[in-house]
């Protein structure tokens, strides 16, 4: 198989057949209402992102010479053509959801989303009167002027274009620019219930119904605004100085991110063309640009959508379970120096992450901890436990990622608070991200050094260990421990070390340790022997490692993929793939895991890592992969992979038509998810 030449979906295009995956959830009449509207907010969410970055990146390849797009292995202006298309039609599956389906349900609750021409007398009022007292300051109308360019549009904010006319036709038409106040307003207010009716009207529509107190002091008759949003390139070029200079140049690369160049602009459908016109000439925008949308734009916030019906229209709340043998009214670090435990995010709590460090920042026997973080939450309890750590006299050292995309502004918060504390603040390699999730903490114990680890497969964020579901393990196990150190030694010194013996490490080792992995069950195959492996993650791009997967798949190694995202692998191909079977879990919770486990003639083997199978995990990310020593633990973490494997209500079929079927469904119905839990809690009950 020749370089370039295997088969493969072109990842962009695999990443919006996920993204319609997640539209599915929307348009699944079994998932509660709320959390349906929830789905459509997180479907324009992913496709806001996708435009500011991918298609950001695609954009600036279309220029490339005829060598280069041979090297990428496809034209890049053909690939924008074929994301235009399919995001036309989710768009427009999108308007039908909502139009069509998401209102008439809510309708069927009582619940009404009413719009300005929509308000009775009474409601009409009560709208005009939060507006003036809570809204009108908060406004910025700039008027536009023929001869003088548009003003720079913020990325992802909305603007209302709003047109002036008058019925005299010497009037001048004038055109003017309103930005919704979403920074520090609510999407939606929650009117006044009227016969057990309930009315939500957006802030969008309360301007709208408001416009002549905002023009009121030019001759019109006749005001029309429609709603436009533009996403721009959010990449940042930076200068590759790790150091204070490297702050301050992310600083800037940041207030540069608001002004890149245009990638889409998504406007109301309904706005008259002469409209549309006058503001395409404005923008000096290609047509490939334009993407026709419906009424409201950044849908994204209507994942906080208020429910003011039933309890019945969201997920119940879950309690989290707790770990079977690991209680925390009595010392972490002593019960993790017996055995090695699991953290099943979010089935199980993220407070035993924090009572482990919280313990460690004031034992008086602990003298250092080391830790890699990544993304953070807003109020982060794992930040206030570091930092008492430090004040308690330990010595701290954080690896702190500022180029995570996207929380750059709040890592570098984080990093000067940290500063402040007296915590030691690493910010990472120069051209490589720190991606891995690893703590330990170093314990004086009889005159030595003992060491006690948390590895993970998801970010130290107790907000998101709500909604994704992950893997974190405490051990003790020096096996592991030493190479933690080594590794966090290593890091120190802003070098990477070769020859673990038990982790599996980019940017150096996990390429070639993986493909010997997957070369010993071809081994064991081309002899005849049962070969098998079964590799859970996010996304699949890597071409290599695709190529690799081909042939275990020709050598007749049986292969199950359970991949969330974007997956450039084609299963079921005659001389490719007829032995490999991908499913996607896309349901209540974000699965996150990456989990890699080979049959090794019947010894199993089982890694948990933080890293996906696309190149920049494997070639320029600082990633970690572990080895699930501990027989109850692997035993823990084979169970619930069975189990997903098993799911026949929220799998998906990767297929070779990427039409994301369901699994079909047997006689009893498995819903992962659902499954994991009560699993756990059967688990948790038994002696």
């Amino acid at each position: 198989m020749s370089k370039h030449k295997i088969p493969l979906t072109n990842r962009e295009i695999s990443w919006l057949y996920f993204n319609d995956r997640v539209l599915q959830e929307a348009a699944d009449e079994t998932v509660p209402l709320i959390e349906r509207i929830r789905f459509l907010a997180i479907f324009s969410s992913n496709l806001d992102e996708f435009y500011r970055v991918r298609v950001a990146t695609l954009n600036r390849l279309t220029n490339v010479n005829s060598q280069v797009k041979e090297v990428l292995g496809y034209n890049p202006k053909k690939i924008l053509g074929e994301i235009k298309n399919i995001v036309v039609k989710q768009e427009r599956k999108f308007d039908h959801l909502y139009e069509d389906v998401i209102i008439k349900e809510l309708a069927k609750e009582r619940i009404f989303i009413i719009n300005e021409n929509q308000l009775n007398v009474s409601r009409g009022q009560y709208v005009r009167q939060y507006f003036l007292q809570k809204v009108l300051s908060n406004l910025v109308p700039v008027m536009l002027d023929d001869d003088k360019p548009l003003p720079e549009l913020k990325d992802r904010a909305i603007y209302f274009l709003v047109k002036l006319t008058h019925n005299n036709h010497k009037q001048k038409v004038r055109y003017s620019l309103i930005e919704i106040p979403l920074d520090n307003m609510s999407r939606f207010l929650v009117l006044p219930e009227t016969n057990n009716l309930k009315f939500i009207i957006l802030l969008d529509d309360i301007i709208r119904y408001c416009l002549e107190d905002i023009y009121f002091i030019f001759e019109h008759n006749t005001v029309e605004a429609y709603s436009i949003q533009l996403t721009r390139d959010a990449e940042l070029d930076l200068d590759t100085n790790v150091s204070e200079k490297f702050i301050d140049a992310l600083t800037k690369s940041l207030q540069k991110r608001k002004k890149g160049k245009p990638m889409r602009l998504l406007y109301d459908n309904g706005m008259p063309l002469d409209m549309l016109t006058y503001l395409v000439a404005k923008l000096d925008l290609d047509a490939d640009a334009l993407i026709p949308g419906n009424r409201y734009h950044n849908f994204k916030d209507f994942i906080d959508f208020p429910n003011v019906g039933s309890p019945e229209l969201e997920y119940p709340k879950l309690p989290p379970l707790r770990v079977k043998g690991l209680t925390v009214n009595k010392s972490i670090l002593s019960q993790i120096a017996t055995r090695d435990f699991l953290i099943n995010l979010p089935y199980q709590s993220f407070d035993y992450i924090i009572h482990f460090l919280r313990e460690a920042a004031i034992d008086p026997k602990v003298t250092e901890i080391n830790m890699t973080l990544y993304r953070l939450a807003e109020n982060s309890k794992v930040i206030n436990a570091l930092i008492n750590a430090a004040r308690n006299g330990k010595k701290v050292t954080c690896f702190l990622e500022l180029k995570a995309r996207f929380d750059e502004q709040a890592n570098i918060f984080w990093t000067n608070r940290l500063e402040e504390e007296g915590v030691m603040v690493n910010y990472g390699l120069l051209d490589y991200k720190v991606h891995s999730k690893l703590c330990l903490v170093t314990r004086r114990e009889k005159g030595k050094a003992v060491h006690y680890a948390n590895l993970a497969t998801g970010n130290y964020n107790e907000k998101t260990a709500q909604l994704y579901c992950d893997h974190s393990l405490f051990t003790s196990n020096k096996k592991i421990t030493s190479e933690v150190k080594t590794f966090f030694n290593s890091l120190n010194k802003k070098t990477f070390h070769h020859h673990y013996q038990h982790l599996i490490v980019s940017p150096l080792e996990t390429r070639t340790k993986l493909t010997a992995l997957i070369d010993a069950e071809i081994n064991n195959a081309l002899a005849g022997k049962k070969a098998w492996m079964i590799l859970k993650m996010n996304s699949l791009s890597d071409e290599a490692m695709i190529t690799k997967l081909y042939e275990a798949s020709n050598a007749g190694v049986k292969l199950q993929l359970i991949v969330r995202g974007m997956c450039c692998l084609i299963p079921g191909l005659p001389g490719y793939s007829t032995n490999i079977e991908v499913i996607s879990i896309v349901d209540k919770y974000l699965e996150h895991a990456r989990v890699w486990i080979f049959g090794n003639e019947g010894d199993e083997k089982i890694y948990l890592s933080s890293a996906d199978l696309m190149t920049r995990n494997l070639d320029k990310r600082v990633e970690v992969g572990f080895p699930v020593l501990d027989k109850e633990v692997a035993r823990e973490i084979r169970d619930i992979i069975s189990i997903q494997l098993k799911d026949n209500t929220k799998a998906r079929e990767i297929t070779r038509s990427n039409n994301n079927p369901y699994k079909k469904q047997g006689k009893i119905k498995y819903r992962a998810q659902d499954d994991i839990y009560t699993y756990l809690k059967t688990k948790n009950q038994q002696p």
